[in-house]
């Protein structure tokens, strides 16, 4: 594409276009029917596949749910329907790094007597945490700490995934505390997954208005299968569209997921993140490796994350940097 080609993308032409397009390969699956057999048909000789497509199908979502739970991984956030609540202290050295200590947190609680339909939602800088990076959290020396730029309170309803419904579905409304200033938000999310014989591609879009960006969209795309019993490969396609800037910004991980024992985890992952306007180009490469120990329980988590960037600001020369994260898991498990 040339220097002078000029793009403009309308904010919700790619939620049409994916909608759209699962909806042309899967109709059926999306709508939850099934086809309809005459009564003197006899089964189908491709049947007898279905229990183990089932089975593995299962494998590949149990398996990714553990790993997203350890990882403290969004996906497990937004989609848990558990009470959860996450505190992380962390520091970033090198590129992108500012030598202090990042205070962050979240906490997504089931309100009583609601059938874990209702949720109360706590988080700090909300209209910062759109993007859906696996990483992010970044990183910390105990001589200065960035305490959060605001906080933020919402009311979530969520409706989970039926056999009626195949999708997740959760709506917030809330208010961002920053000072003395009350800035509103509304916000949905959905998801919807589909098994590809050993594949799943899992598909969800969140549509959101802070006062302080403006609206905007996010897609991500996941492509996934499990290696390995202890290994899980995962294509992650994310866009993020805001409508104040008129632009795209885009990221594609390749994550490959190890898991060494009950206590330790590896993640390998090689990144490209770009930019739409005002014309697709690539910001920066990365490369990583996160390894994450859990200290005590299934509830206290160290990280460490040598990472390897070429931005573009560099002319893509190599930019070291090293992560550090202490994080608090509060859910169901022990």
């Amino acid at each position: 594409m040339s220097n002078s080609a000029q793009i403009s993308v309308r904010p919700f032409s790619l939620t049409s276009s994916l909608l759209l397009g699962l909806a042309l390969i899967f109709p059926l699956t999306l709508f939850g029917a099934e086809p309809v057999a005459a009564p003197d048909q006899q089964p189908d000789i491709l049947d007898s596949i279905d229990a183990p497509r089932d089975y593995l199908s299962g494998k590949i979502v149990s398996f990714a749910s553990d790993i997203d739970r350890f990882f403290g991984d969004e996906r497990n956030y937004q989609e848990s329907n558990q009470s959860v609540v996450q505190m992380d202290i962390s520091r970033m050295t090198g590129y992108g790094g500012d030598q202090k200590y990042t205070l962050s947190g979240r906490a997504n609680v089931n309100l009583p007597s609601t059938e874990k339909r209702l949720h109360l939602l706590l988080e700090t800088n909300p209209d910062k945490n759109i993007t859906g990076d696996t990483t992010q959290g970044q990183p910390v020396l105990l001589n200065q700490v960035n305490a959060p730029e605001s906080f933020a309170a919402a009311l979530r309803y969520v409706k989970e995934k039926t056999d009626e419904l195949p999708f997740h579905l959760s709506a917030d409304a809330g208010v961002k505390f920053q000072g003395i200033h009350l800035n509103p938000f509304v916000r949905s999310r959905g998801s919807y997954s589909v098994p590809l014989d050993q594949w799943r591609l899992k598909a969800a879009e969140s549509v959101y208005w802070f006062n302080t960006i403006g609206a905007g969209e996010t897609t991500q795309l996941d492509l996934e299968r499990v290696i390995s019993e202890p290994t899980l490969f995962r294509a992650s396609s994310n866009a993020t569209w805001l409508n104040d800037k008129q632009n795209f910004d885009l990221r594609q991980d390749l994550s490959i997921y190890h898991t060494l024992n009950d206590r330790t985890a590896l993640l390998y992952q090689a990144s490209a993140i770009g930019v739409s306007n005002p014309q697709y180009q690539v910001t920066d490469y990365v490369v990583l490796m996160l390894y994450r120990y859990r200290l005590h329980r299934s509830w206290i988590f160290f990280e460490l994350s040598p990472q390897l960037h070429f931005p573009r600001i560099n002319n893509y020369r190599s930019s070291p940097a090293f992560g550090m994260r202490l994080e608090m898991l509060f859910d169901g498990s022990k």
